[in-house]
């Protein structure tokens, strides 16, 4: 019975580190975002969203798709720095559902000359090819 226990709390252990090290690489992704917002990249920015037309962002005028789509829309509605402001994440929750997806909930707030922006959002990350991708967001 000892040895069960033994081998029960390994394969623990290698889970429980499995999801630290998944938990950490989303983490990063969402900090590398700001970075890349803060200088006003948005093409760094979107590194960290899956490259497929089957990409969602639902934001105050629903659902748009694809990954050039997002982009796109992302450049109409910060058009350059002062738009842009500087971004800050508060992440809520980082949580797996399975071992190729997450979900986060964080709210953002941007500072900005043109007026302050803030509001909450929801990320679907999934494991693409060993990399985390989000593939839906969902932004208010």
């Amino acid at each position: 019975m000892k040895k069960y226990f033994t081998i029960l709390a390994v394969l623990m252990s290698i889970l429980c580190f499995a999801q630290n090290k998944d938990e950490q690489a989303i983490r990063q992704i969402l900090a590398n975002q700001e970075k890349a917002w803060n200088k006003g990249d948005l093409t760094t920015f979107m590194i960290g969203y899956w490259e497929n037309d089957s990409l969602v962002y639902i934001g105050k005028n629903g659902p748009t798709y694809g990954y050039t789509t997002t982009l796109n829309n992302y450049k109409k509605n910060y058009p350059d720095t002062s738009h842009m402001g500087k971004l800050k994440f508060q992440l809520l929750s980082v949580k797996p559902l399975n071992t190729d997806h997450y979900f986060v909930i964080g709210k953002f707030h941007l500072t900005r000359t043109v007026g302050d922006a803030s509001g909450y959002f929801t990320l679907l990350f999934r494991k693409i090819n060993g990399v985390w991708k989000a593939i839906a967001d969902h932004s208010s």
